[in-house]
């Protein structure tokens, strides 16, 4: 013993840390950083996969190797000697960052995660940057060091790309063994549980990214192409007054927490005392904005999903403004994802009202602020219809207490932090709902607003972009994969509203239309059913899709 430790390699003295500088080679390097990525940064990874088959160490032992493996080959192929140090010094924080949100809100990592990572405004990254983020920046630390510390080993060109053939083959060879070492485990997460691996990180960002960067994205934009361009809108008899519909696009407001559709807590009252008609089984498209927002807006919708089609061409607001319909988007929020590209838009989130914004942040009523001014100096671009969209920026989380004045903190105790592990699941909910009675207030300020524009017709419809998790099932916020997303996030309230005149001046049969809300809906009703209301014709129509159509005459 003696001599083994006499022989034994010595360590670098404290002070001479600086001078230690081992050396690798780059397949030792990447190897390494598999490993590494394996143990640190795949935490909801092993709680979900390990959760399916409990107890069996055989899973264990080959989920290792098939990890391991999977970051052994991505990384092989991608990292080289002349780009180890900037790659890695990158990826190895994303990694940590990406695993501690992950794991904090159980949300999962999927391309359409990664655009709205990528389409998210320094607003929402401010609320996301709390101080629990230090502990992944700070373990970040040490490898990173140690990265910089090490010399990586030169070799010719030949040498160095047989080498690397090698390791690529062995990594293959190490995924493909660690699947076949618990094949029945293995494939029964992967068909029965395919969320799962938008869970191995960071895997999920290095195979994600490139598609979620792919055509029109938040970082890379192609030109929309044009649709409905033969619209037309039904000749209005002379003297008649111009009708307004005003669409408001509300944020993460779930269905289970609507007052109008029988919630313990009355969060819509003054909703409640108005004429408005309720949906109470509406679907949304996505569970995200950047998937909701284009899909919604669209003639394809979720019942012909194509999502570059979708981002590829124009919007229901394109082709209202071919018909004649000037059009008007009002954000409070993140802007319209393409929606509105090219049309008018006004972004209201950085106003300057006192008694409304604060923190570079805006209450929803600002969306109202000026709104019939507003109306009535958009120039006619055909007809004198005007259709107006606000997006609200509602109970966008975490922060969902900053999403409603003090006067509406009426739930208590609420929960006045973004860290939402800081807080009980009753104080998170109490805040949510506090946030949802104030889209109610906001959205009867708008229908008052309406109400008094005595030279329009006029017409609201409301709809959330997609639902929310507080905490069901481990999950919060939104965002998990459509497929296997929980209807806390899918389910939405969608309500309507219309004046004595737009009613007449429609001839709409308003119990006929409060017989149809009561049955299922979608998001993919939002655009046939404008074009209907608003009585534009063209080719891109879908009259089954037109919850109006059989409560007014036909055209």
């Amino acid at each position: 013993m003696s001599t083994w430790i006499l022989r034994r390699p010595a360590l670098p003295a404290l002070g001479s840390w600086r001078h230690w500088r081992p050396e690798l080679s780059s397949e030792a390097l990447v190897a390494s950083t598999a490993l590494f990525f394996t143990i640190a940064c795949n935490g909801l990874f092993w709680g979900s996969a390990l959760a399916v088959h409990p107890g069996s160490l055989r899973l264990g032992v080959a989920l290792f190797f098939l990890l391991t493996g999977l970051h052994g080959l991505l990384l092989g192929l991608l990292v080289w000697r002349w780009n180890a140090r900037v790659l890695l010094t990158v990826l190895v924080p994303l990694a940590l960052v990406a695993a501690h949100y992950m794991g904090r809100y159980h949300i999962y990592l999927d391309v359409d995660m990664l655009r709205n990572v990528l389409a998210t405004d320094h607003k929402e990254s401010a609320e996301l940057l709390t101080p629990s983020l230090l502990w992944p920046l700070a373990c970040s630390i040490p490898p990173v060091w140690m990265l910089w510390r090490v010399r990586l080993r030169r070799h010719g060109v030949v040498r160095t790309l047989l080498r690397r053939v090698v390791f690529v083959v062995v990594a293959l060879l190490t995924t493909v063994g660690g699947g076949l070492l618990a094949s029945q485990d293995v494939s029964s997460i992967l068909r029965g549980h395919r969320e799962i691996r938008y869970l191995a990180t960071p895997a999920n960002i290095i195979i994600g990214l490139p598609r979620a960067l792919r055509g029109d994205s938040p970082v890379r934009h192609a030109p929309k192409l044009p649709i409905g361009t033969d619209a037309h809108a039904t000749p209005r008899a002379a003297g008649s007054r111009p009708r307004l519909l005003v669409i408001v696009v509300g944020e993460t407001v779930r269905a289970a927490n609507w007052g109008l559709n029988g919630y313990a807590r009355q969060t819509t009252p003054e909703l409640a005392t108005t004429s408005v008609v309720n949906f109470p089984d509406m679907q949304s498209c996505g569970t995200a904005t950047e998937v909701s927002l284009p899909c919604m807006f669209s003639p394809w919708g979720r019942h012909d999903y194509d999502e570059a089609r979708i981002r590829g061409h124009q919007s229901l607001l394109h082709v209202l403004e071919h018909a004649g319909i000037a059009t008007l988007w009002r954000d409070n929020q993140s802007g319209c994802k393409g929606v509105c590209e090219g049309l008018a838009i006004e972004h209201l989130d950085s106003a300057s009202d006192p008694a409304l914004c604060a923190n570079g942040r805006c209450m929803d009523e600002i969306l109202l602020a000026d709104l019939p001014a507003r109306v009535h100096a958009l120039k006619p671009v055909g007809t004198r219809d005007r259709v107006i969209v606000l997006h609200q920026l509602g109970n966008h989380g975490p922060s969902y207490f900053e999403r409603y004045p003090a006067a509406f903190r009426r739930f208590t105790p609420t929960c006045d932090t973004a860290e939402l592990g800081d807080c009980s699941r009753e104080q998170i909910v109490n805040s949510y709902d506090n946030a949802v009675l104030y889209t109610d207030h906001m959205l009867a300020r708008t229908i008052d607003t309406l109400g008094r524009m005595d030279d329009y017709d006029t017409a609201m419809i409301y709809l959330s972009d997609h639902g929310e998790s507080l905490g069901e099932k481990g999950l919060f916020l939104h965002g998990v994969p459509r497929a296997i997303a929980p209807e806390q996030q899918t389910r939405v309230p969608m309500a309507m509203w219309f004046s004595s005149g737009f009613t007449a001046d429609r001839k709409l049969d308003m119990s006929c239309l409060r017989e149809r809300a009561n049955r299922p809906a979608d998001h993919d009703v939002l655009f046939s059913s404008v074009l209907g209301l608003m009585q534009v014709h063209t080719s891109l129509y879908d009259r089954q899709r037109d919850v109006f159509a059989g409560c007014t005459p036909a055209a």
